[in-house]
């Protein structure tokens, strides 16, 4: 199934994304040091996404 023309990023331009998939914020609280293996994965405190 291909996708509409309206629904697709013009010319390939990366725009930041507000908001992080799970998997994406524990990688970056596991970078800052904020999140060790065994903490919880619900309740992740807000992160913003690095540049």
């Amino acid at each position: 199934m291909s996708q509409h023309n309206s629904l697709k990023g013009s010319n390939g331009l990366v725009i930041k994304r507000n908001v992080l998939k799970r998997f994406e914020r524990v990688a970056l609280l596991k970078k800052r040091g904020q999140w060790k293996v065994g903490d919880r994965v619900q309740g992740l405190r807000k992160t913003k996404a690095d540049v």
